[in-house]
């Protein structure tokens, strides 16, 4: 018997393997379990050939689901082999009809004293190939991350079944049934008890409540989980330890660990997690493992049926503001909506929610008397009453979800038994520790009210930006898909750029701007280079079908107009980010300039519409081939509205975009041509596109 290992120098030989191999019989096989905790070892991976003379092509590597035929390029890149050799404690057979061969790995170990086998060296890569085992499938190759490997492996989860239709997923279990077996699988059905759990549902304010309740706990001293949903960027903002997003060596520990025991256990009765319910058992993996003081959970979708409400015995929970959200999932009716969301109440769990209207309060009460629940209203926080308090999260909305955070974190300390243990009951019921003030003014969520200043470097091929320094070309980007936080999130906007407007000019509003009809504003003169800048808002819009965009257009656009504040142009334009693949942070599709822009036109036909007050076009059908959309002359940006021709197909109020890439690049390109133009783009409508923007522009 050999090992042969990715080395600088084998550790073990022949001599020595049945002294370091711990042996069982397993049916009529022998299985060898290794475990290589050498922090001199720079590459996991071992392999036990009892013959070395056969030839390395036939190498085979089984699975219980559908590996490759044989070791080559191809196979060497596939989520199952990356998979296979990140295992946690797994042995998997290596063709023992040829090699009679067992291979097996302990992540745990292996991550803890060694790099990762997917980031081998060009030394690691001869070292294989001069010990004879791959060397001539391994030449001019190299193994891709794991990371991406894992994207690949998520992406495989996604179903393609339209929301609002029956589950596809098959089998004989619910799905709650399901991730209970699942629990089971990967030896957290006991564990996931001991964690101590803020568990928060709603329509808005979900995940600005959790991130406001985390960031309370952890200046307070606590070990903090978050597990928020969806990410922007990159799927590890959903897993955060102590405030920062789980390590890429730590996610690929815990996912290939969860991955490779589930996928064993798969069968025509239990089929694989789908995608949002293997998230959360990762989630409740990567907690329990890092042994945190607090785990704070939002719920993906509604409450009864959501994943996350496998939880049974949470410390508090939160219901945040409720509206008509996900209909064709949740119902058609606040009554139907709210009763989605009770269901992650438990028996006389102490549970808290924000005003609601009497609909939905109605429910959310009958259902608390039913479950012996002591349900509390929290109120919104009062700024002025401590001492003009400025939340890290912007917006007047989110005083609601801070007031409800407040609540839910005296609650948990309470329960927990920390709260004297930290205050020596010091603290009035109506006071705020100061730990609890740091957390509310530091707590940040990506991509909500959030403002980027782009400083476009030097190169005409980057669209890297500081934001450290205010630019002429300014982002703000909020994910709002709903028609409330819409509403919210013109509130918001319209009053960032006031306060930018008013920080430019030491002149009272009244006398500094003018508002043009086609929707910019000039300042009067002054002794500032600011004040004489030419201001436009842009927005920059796309949303899928189902969030009725003929309802959050007219929102966002008579919220603005109220507060004074009038869009010059309108662009629409797809996002890169698909809802069929999970990319990692570092990914940009190659095929954005090809995408059909149907979708996007009908949403262009609908702002014609509301600036018009009239039919102006024949919406598309879904599928429709429409490319025909272009770069704009930059000249376009200063045509007034009265330019617009619809029956020439001509519209000076807005235009669909073929890419977002070629988007950003034609703002920044009008705002480089004229010094004198500040530009203000509120991107909205999808955390796809926010996402996509922040993507860009932190390449």
């Amino acid at each position: 018997m050999i090992i042969l290992m990715a080395n600088t120098e084998p550790i073990l030989d022949s001599s020595c393997v049945d002294e370091q191999f711990k042996e069982k019989t397993t049916g009529q096989c022998k299985v060898s379990k290794f475990y290589m905790t050498r922090s001199l070892i720079n590459v996991v991976g071992a392999v036990v050939v009892r013959n070395k003379q056969v030839p390395a092509t036939n190498i085979s590597l089984p699975s219980t689901t559908d590996p490759p035929s044989k070791l080559d390029k191809d196979s060497l890149c596939s989520p199952w082999f990356l998979g296979l050799i990140s295992s946690d404690a797994r042995l998997y057979k290596l063709c023992p009809e040829v090699w009679d061969t067992w291979t097996c790995l302990d992540a745990r170990n292996l991550t803890r004293h060694c790099v990762r086998y997917t980031k081998m060296s060009s030394q690691v890569m001869e070292k294989l190939g001069s010990n004879g085992v791959v060397k001539e499938h391994l030449q001019d190759f190299s193994v891709p991350s794991s990371y991406e490997a894992a994207m690949e492996a998520l992406s495989s989860l996604i179903t393609s079944q339209k929301r609002g239709a029956k589950s596809s997923v098959g089998g004989t279990y619910r799905k709650l049934e399901r991730m209970s077996e699942y629990l089971k699988i990967l030896g957290l059905e006991e564990q996931i008890d001991g964690l101590k759990i803020i568990h928060v549902a709603g329509t808005k304010g979900k995940g600005s409540t959790c991130t406001f309740s985390e960031a309370i706990l952890r200046e307070c001293g606590f070990r903090t989980g978050l597990f928020t949903s969806p990410h922007l960027i990159d799927v590890r903002e959903r897993f955060r330890i102590d405030g920062l997003e789980i390590s890429e060596d730590k996610f690929l520990l815990y996912f290939w660990d969860c991955w490779n025991r589930l996928k064993e256990k798969v069968t025509e009765h239990l089929p694989m997690a789908p995608l949002f319910q293997f998230l959360t058992l990762l989630a409740f993996k990567i907690f329990i493992s890092e042994k945190v003081d607090v785990a704070i959970i939002e719920v993906g979708l509604g409450g009864t049926n959501d994943s996350t409400n496998v939880i049974e015995k949470p410390v508090a929970c939160g219901i945040t503001s409720l509206g008509l959200d996900h209909t064709e999932i949740l119902g058609d009716t606040l009554g139907k909506i709210a009763s989605h969301k009770a269901g992650i109440f438990k028996p006389q769990i102490p549970a808290f929610t924000v005003p609601q209207l009497s609909e939905a309060m109605d429910v959310l009460l009958e259902r608390a008397h039913e479950l012996k629940v002591p349900l509390k209203v929290a109120a919104p926080l009062d700024n002025k009453k401590f001492n003009g308090l400025k939340l890290g999260l912007s917006g007047d909305h989110q005083f609601i979800n801070a007031g409800l955070a407040v609540s839910l974190c005296k609650c948990w300390l309470q329960r927990t038994g920390n709260w004297e243990k930290l205050f020596q009951n010091d603290i009035q019921e109506a006071d705020l520790p100061e730990s609890f003030v740091r957390g509310l003014s530091t707590a940040h969520i990506p991509g909500r009210a959030q403002i980027v200043y782009d400083t476009y470097p030097e190169s005409n091929n980057s669209l890297e930006v500081s934001e450290n320094s205010c630019g002429d070309l300014t982002f703000y980007l909020d994910g709002a898909h709903s028609p409330e936080s819409m509403e919210a999130c013109a509130k918001w906007f319209s009053s960032a750029v006031k306060g930018n407007q008013i920080s430019s000019s030491s002149f009272k509003l009244k006398n500094l701007e003018e508002v043009w009809g086609n929707g910019h504003i000039q300042h009067g003169s002054g002794n500032m280079e600011e004040s004489n800048k030419l201001i436009k808002q842009i927005l920059l819009f796309n949303c899928m079908d189902v969030r009725h965009p003929h309802i959050l257009l007219p929102r966002l656009v008579s919220t603005c107009a109220s507060s004074g504040t009038h869009f010059a142009k309108a662009f629409f334009v797809p996002s890169m980010s698909t809802y069929s693949k999970v990319t990692s942070g570092a990914t940009i599709p190659s095929d954005i300039c090809r995408r059909d822009l149907s979708w996007q036109f009908n949403l262009q036909m609908l702002w014609e519409k509301i600036i018009h007050g009239k039919e102006v076009g024949t919406l598309l059908d879904k599928g429709a081939k429409m490319d025909n959309a272009k770069i704009l002359p930059h000249e376009f940006l200063y045509e007034d509205a009265s330019r617009c021709s619809p029956a020439d197909n001509y519209f000076a109020c807005s235009a669909v975009m073929p890419s977002l890439p070629l988007t950003i690049k034609w703002l920044r390109d009008c705002v480089k041509q004229n010094p004198s133009l500040k530009v203000q783009v509120l991107v909205t409508g999808s955390l796809h596109l926010v996402g996509d923007v922040l993507k860009l522009m932190k390449r």
